[in-house]
Parts: structure tokens; sequence; C-alpha cells
């Protein structure tokens, strides 16, 4: 379990090949000082377990899984990626509950300046735009962020100078992909309302009508 908080950007050194799958190492200067073996670390929202550490450089092993429903597949020596522990029982949460599980891949439509922010508009698959409402949380590489508003197969999101620069968003320009996953809250109570649909009760119908003005449905 993530929080969404990037805790410092690292760099691609290799993505080697392997059948099935890849192995992947990361320069993470910072992480990489507690990080041991078994560890979990989101990779660009992704969470993947570290395999050895080799001074600052965590390897990691990535599945064929990871490989096609992920942006990491396509990773590059030098590329940025954002990078967060696992949260521990004691940690604060600053962002939203992050699984690092990806639901889908989005790409980046346009970047537009707010005053000093920046809003980015993000095209999605209808298996992520599905769980989004606006004020809503969703973690894009990792970050969690906050929904503005979704349109058809896109939504939007407005980043501040600080993520920017503490991040890989700022860096990223439109066409490029970003891996997303939708809060994982959202997609609990879509399972919850569609599998009570067939049997709904009274008290079944007053929640999902409070659920509808509070926004979630």
């Amino acid at each position: 379990m993530f929080t969404g908080l990037i805790t410092e950007t690292g760099s691609v050194v290799q993505l080697r090949l392997k059948r099935p799958g890849a192995s992947l190492v990361a320069d993470a200067a910072l992480l990489a000082r507690d990080a041991v073996v078994g560890d979990s670390i989101a990779v660009n929202g992704a969470c993947l377990t570290v395999v050895s550490v080799d001074g600052s450089r965590l390897a990691f092993d990535l599945s064929d899984e990871t490989m096609q429903s992920t942006t990491l597949g396509s990773a590059k020596p030098g590329d940025r990626v954002n990078l967060e522990p696992s949260l521990r029982a004691d940690g604060k949460l600053g962002g939203h509950f992050v699984t690092g599980h990806v639901d889908g891949v989005g790409t980046i439509r346009a970047k537009m300046p707010v005053g000093d922010a920046m809003k980015i508009v993000i095209e999605a698959p209808p298996e992520v735009t599905a769980f989004l409402v606006g004020k809503g949380s969703v973690a894009v590489d990792g970050i969690s962020l906050t929904v503005v508003d979704v349109a058809g197969d896109s939504f939007s999101v407005v980043i501040i100078p600080h993520t920017a620069k503490a991040t890989t968003i700022g860096l990223k320009g439109s066409g490029e992909r970003v891996n997303l996953e939708a809060d994982i809250i959202g997609k609990y109570v879509a399972r919850f309302v569609s599998g009570r649909s067939a049997e709904r009760t009274g008290g079944d119908e007053r929640l999902l009508q409070s659920m509808r003005k509070a926004g979630y449905l």
C-alpha cells in the first residue's frame, strides 16, 4: 500500500529483457540507503519488489503482465521515474490509498498554465475513467492528484509548482504516456452497486440516492 506522495525521483539505469518479463535497474540515492531485498517500492505507480541492492542502485524483476500493462516496458536508460516506498503502519497518510496496481495507461493530451500552476488533460481508457469523479483522487505515475473534471475519454488535474519540480509530471509533455490508478474506494463502491443492482431493497435505494447526491454515482 502506498500514499501517492513521491519520496524521490530516480533514473533508469538498465532495462534488460528476459523471457518472460525483464529486469529493471534504477538509481535511487535516497531510498537505496534503507532498502533491503523484498521491499515493495512503487516505480511510476507500479508496485515492484526489490531483488537486489548495489550501492544506490535498486534492481526489480518485471513480469510480462507489468511489461504489457504499464509504461515500464518501454523504459529507457536515463528516464526519470517516481519512487515511493510502501506505507509503514506508523506512517502519515497525506495523499490517498494507492495499491500500486496500475489500471491502465493514459496519454497526456494537453498542458496549460493556470497562474503558477499547470492544468493537465489526460486521455484515459474506460477502465480508468469509469471510476473517476470530480474532486476525487487518481494516481498518475504514482502521484496522488485530485481530479478536476471528467469529460468523456479524458480527465484533468492541476499540479502546483512543487509537484512539477518534485516529480516527473513536470517533465512530461503532450503525447507522453502515464500509468493510471483509480481510487480503490471508488472501485469497491462500483463493485457494490453493480453486485446489488438485481436485488435492491429500500435501504439500498436510499444508500444509492445518498451516493448520487454526494457525487459518487
